[in-house]
C-alpha cells in the first residue's frame, strides 16, 4: 500500500433518471495526502464519494480504493474506510460513549472498551462521554462523528462537507485534527465549500456538473486559471460593478467587503479596458493575486450545466 495510490480511478460515470451526474471522472490520491474536493451543490461530489467507498456502483469506469477494485470488492472497501456524511448520522438518544460502543460492535473492533476510550481521549470527548448526542452543539457532534470514523483504524477518510454549519473555532480545531491524521499516514478526501479550508489541502480537485475541471495544488489551480485580477476601492462600488460587468475584457467582477475584485484572462486587454476607470477620482486600484474563490467562481460560470435542456 505504501507505494500505491490510495485512490486510483478512471472514467467513472453515474446516471440517475437519465441524467449523468458524474461524467468520466478520474483521480489519483497518494497516501497521507489531504485532497480537497470542491464544487457547487449538485455537482456530483457526494455521488463520487459514495462510489469510491463502495456505497454506489459506477455505471462505467474502473479503479481501486485502498488496493481493492471499486466494483468487484466494494464490500472490502466499505469495511476499511471511514466515511463522514454531510448530516450527523449517529443516534441522538444515545450518549457519546454508547454511540461509539455501538459503532465498535458494528465493525467488530477488538478490545472494544479500550478502543472506545482511546477514541474519546483522542478527540477530547472523555469528559462529555455520558452526554446525549442530541444535546451536542455542531462542533461537538462533528468531533463525535470523526471519532466514530476512526474507531476501526481506517487508512482512508472520506469526509463529505464535514464542517458545514460549524463555527470558525470548531472548524480550525477540526482541521488541526485532520493534519495530525495525515501526518500519521492517513489519507483524507474532503469535500468543502470553504475556500480557507481548500487552502489547507495538499491538492485540490474542482468538479462541476459531474465533470472534473482541474486538479493540482492551490498555487497550480490559480496559475492555470490565467486570471489577472485588480482590486478597487472607492465610492459607489455597486454602480461601478454594474458598469464593469458590461466591459468585454472583464470576465468577472466580485465584491469582497469594501473592495471589488475585477478579473480577466487577457492581461493586456484588461489593462486597456480599465484605464478610463482607473482615471476616475476617488478610486484606488491595485494589482491583486487571484484567490481560489475567484478561480472557483470563474470555473462555475464557464462549466456547462448537465441539467440544461
Amino acid at each position: 500500500m505504501s507505494d500505491a495510490a490510495v485512490i486510483d480511478v478512471e472514467g467513472l460515470t453515474k446516471s440517475f433518471g437519465g441524467r449523468r451526474v458524474v461524467d468520466d471522472f478520474s483521480i489519483r490520491v497518494e497516501r497521507g495526502q489531504i485532497f480537497g474536493f470542491l464544487g457547487p451543490n449538485g455537482s456530483g461530489k457526494t455521488t463520487t464519494i459514495r462510489m469510491l467507498c463502495g456505497l454506489l456502483t459506477p455505471d462505467g469506469g474502473s479503479g481501486t480504493c485502498l488496493g481493492h477494485d471499486i466494483i468487484r470488492e466494494s464490500a472490502l472497501i466499505k469495511r476499511e474506510v471511514g466515511y463522514m456524511t454531510q448530516r450527523f448520522s449517529l443516534y441522538e438518544d444515545l450518549s457519546i460513549r454508547e454511540n461509539l460502543d455501538f459503532i465498535a460492535r458494528v465493525y467488530a473492533v477488538p478490545a472494544r472498551e479500550q478502543a472506545v476510550n482511546a477514541a474519546l481521549d483522542r478527540l477530547g470527548l472523555t469528559n462529555r462521554s455520558g452526554q446525549l448526542a442530541g444535546q451536542l452543539s455542531g462542533g461537538w457532534k462533528q468531533r463525535l462523528a470523526l471519532a466514530a470514523c476512526l474507531l476501526h483504524e481506517p487508512q482512508l477518510l472520506l469526509l463529505d462537507e464535514p464542517t458545514a454549519g460549524v463555527d470558525p473555532k470548531a472548524r480550525r480545531e477540526f482541521w488541526g485534527q485532520i493534519h495530525m491524521l495525515a501526518a500519521e499516514g492517513i489519507t483524507v478526501l474532503v469535500s468543502t465549500h470553504y475556500m480557507d479550508e481548500a487552502e489547507r489541502c495538499h491538492r485540490l480537485a474542482y468538479i462541476a456538473y459531474g465533470k472534473l475541471l482541474i486538479t493540482g495544488t492551490a498555487a497550480e489551480v490559480i496559475a492555470h486559471s490565467l486570471l489577472t485580477t485588480w482590486a478597487v476601492t472607492g465610492p459607489d462600488l455597486f454602480g461601478l460593478a454594474a458598469e464593469l460587468r458590461d466591459v468585454p475584457a472583464i470576465t468577472m467582477v466580485v465584491p469582497f467587503g469594501t473592495t471589488l475584485h475585477v478579473s480577466g484572462t487577457d492581461a493586456q486587454a484588461l489593462d486597456a479596458a480599465l484605464a478610463p476607470f482607473r482615471a476616475r477620482a476617488g478610486t484606488v486600484w491595485t494589482r491583486a493575486q487571484p484567490s481560489l474563490e475567484d478561480v472557483f467562481i470563474r470555473m462555475m460560470d464557464e462549466a456547462p450545466d448537465n441539467f440544461d435542456a
